[in-house]
């Protein structure tokens, strides 16, 4: 990749903010990161960055080849022997450049995410930037004691003499492919986990936010990480699928449950390991004794943070009747209140989405649930702020919705609020295990313990009681799911061993001693071991003091002979 248009790539950024277009970086056109040398210009695929907000296209890349997918994984290959010679404090000490040099550049970051995203300037600070260098410090802090060796005590005598260990090995190469929701955070926690765990990293960034992958590979250029260790491969479905079809050791993907499982379809063929994270249709439950105004504030938040464009986002709502109304009427006061307008205007709470076909998919489900019986109480169709032309949706609360619609079943994926009332407490959990997703959930009480009885009955990789969506920020939170939201977990100490292989190393104290279960199979072996089994795990004291009897007498003489068999 050529450091130099990368890097002014990012520094340009105050330019931009004006329509400027940034033409294709030479160096930057779909080919592996730290490729030295402007490669031709090529006539093909294309991939674009647009901002959202005005439909303005602020650059354009060549889409990368499966031969230069495979170029990257070579240097990927070449660059791993000596980056796991480092060892983790030695890798440690690059992810803590990574985060100085993220921190340095950490509005340019943001704004270029704003532009490509087309998020709120304050949640690209928040959300993308932020959980980067938190999630950079606690893997650089926390990552090389979890690689450390394990000692791994015995409980059986027959195995008391010798010695065993658990070791945390890379994989090799690990593939990335990252979604446009956050197209900083996700990889670039995803990718710290990699690095510290010894592994070299091939990144395919979304297509639709090409720039925000790029300036990870500008980042680690200007932390000092060594060539080949991050490579960034622009492109499009047909990079994407050269990259699970490469020889990479293993690979991690954030989108869709069709693609996710195209995916494992293919991984399958090789026995590729994988971590899917698939999206969810994320319930809320709200008690009848929870706090009105805060359960409001937050859910309306969980909904519409992003543009709803979050997997972790509040896509349904099950609130206790007795609450139902005042609860409903609050989340619409302050819905209303919410301004829709272009990320980089401070003021504005709510983006577009990334692109038209979200914002039909958005259409389609409003429309259905209209059509068949839910109240559209504020909200219901585009927006169009200050004249600006890109994909904005109002957002939306609905009522009277229930299961047989699409807005409570499938992942909606926008500025879409669906409230649905319930008996009690029972049926809600019932409602929110009733889906083929099972990401995150929040629960909504005053009662604390009651919070933690209702988060261990629902079936979702992560539970928050009195807030919602933020465990995707904590660092020390695995992230992931069951049931189709996924396989394998992101972040943690869980999401860290996700990207290390488990070896078992045992050493024998005794090595002169022969193995009573090795070969020399007789009658007699046959009664020591009778008599070793009863010695360990009869039941009754006397039961097991003969046998233990039984071993002291028999195991001698089985040793001399085994001893005979091997002169």
């Amino acid at each position: 990749m050529n450091t130099d248009q990368l890097r002014s790539g990012l520094s340009r950024l105050g330019g931009q903010e004006n329509g400027e277009r940034q033409e294709a970086a030479p160096g930057a056109n779909g080919q592996p990161g730290n490729h030295h040398g402007a490669p031709p210009i090529r006539q093909g695929r294309k991939v674009q960055s647009l901002n959202p907000a005005t439909c303005e296209l602020l650059a354009e890349f060549d889409a990368a080849e499966p031969t230069e997918v495979q170029a990257a994984v070579a240097d990927a290959r070449r660059a791993a022997p000596a980056w796991r010679r480092l060892g983790p404090g030695g890798r440690g000490r690059y992810l803590v450049k990574l985060k100085e040099a993220l921190f340095k550049r950490r509005h340019d970051v943001a704004a270029l995410i704003t532009r490509e995203a087309g998020k709120p300037r304050l949640e690209s600070l928040l959300a993308e930037v932020l959980v980067a260098l938190d999630g950079l410090s606690y893997l650089a802090g926390h990552g090389p004691s979890f690689l450390e060796p394990e000692s791994v005590p015995h409980q059986n005598l027959a195995v008391r003499f010798k010695r065993g260990r658990l070791e945390y090995e890379p994989y090799g190469v690990i593939g990335i492919i990252s979604p446009s929701n956050y197209p900083f955070s996700i990889p670039m926690n995803q990718v710290g986990a990699a690095l510290i765990a010894g592994n070299t990293v091939v990144l395919k960034p979304s297509e639709f936010t090409p720039q925000s992958g790029l300036a990870i590979n500008t980042i680690a250029e200007e932390a000092g990480l060594p060539d080949g260790v991050l490579n960034v491969v622009v492109g499009d479905a047909v990079t994407g699928a050269a990259l699970v079809g490469s020889p990479i050791d293993k690979l991690v993907f954030t989108g869709s449950v069709a693609t996710g499982k195209r995916i494992q379809g293919e991984a399958a063929a090789r026995l590729l390991p994988t971590v899917l994270e698939l999206g969810g249709k994320d319930p809320v439950i709200v008690c009848a004794d929870a706090d009105l105004d805060l359960a409001s504030s937050g859910v309306v938040w969980g909904a519409f943070t992003n543009t709803g464009q979050a997997c972790l986002s509040a896509e349904r709502v099950y609130v206790v009747g007795k609450v139902a109304e005042r609860f409903t009427e609050l989340c619409v006061q302050k819905t209303r209140k919410l301004r829709v307008g272009a990320g980089d205007d401070p003021d504005t709470e709510i983006g577009p989405l990334i692109r038209e076909r979200q914002l039909k998919i958005v259409e389609d489900h409003v429309a259905e649930a209209a059509s068949t019986g839910a109240s559209i109480l504020t909200g219901g169709r585009r927006a169009n702020p200050a004249g600006l032309a890109g994909f904005f949706y109002e957002p939306t609360v609905l009522s009277g919705v229930h299961h047989g619609m699409r807005i409570m079943r499938e992942e909606t994926f926008g500025p879409v609020l669906p409230i649905m009332t319930v008996s009690n407490e029972a049926e809600a959990v019932r409602l929110a295990n009733d889906s083929h997703f099972g990401l995150s959930a929040s629960i909504w009480t005053r009662d604390l313990q009651r919070g933690e009885r209702l988060a261990r009955s629902l079936e979702s990789g992560s539970v928050m009681v009195n807030d919602c969506l933020s465990s995707f920020g904590i660092a020390e939170a695995p992230h992931g799911g069951f049931k189709l939201s996924g396989l394998g977990r992101t972040h943690s100490w869980v999401g860290l061993m996700e990207m290390a292989r488990v070896k078992y190393i045992d050493v024998d104290l005794v090595p002169k001693l022969p193995k009573l279960w090795w070969y020399g199979y007789d009658t007699r072996a046959g009664r020591l071991m009778e008599s070793f089994v009863a010695f360990l795990f009869a039941p009754g004291f006397w039961s097991r003091l003969r046998g233990g009897l039984g071993v002291a007498a028999r195991a001698p003489g089985r040793i001399r002979g085994m001893r005979r068999l091997g002169e």
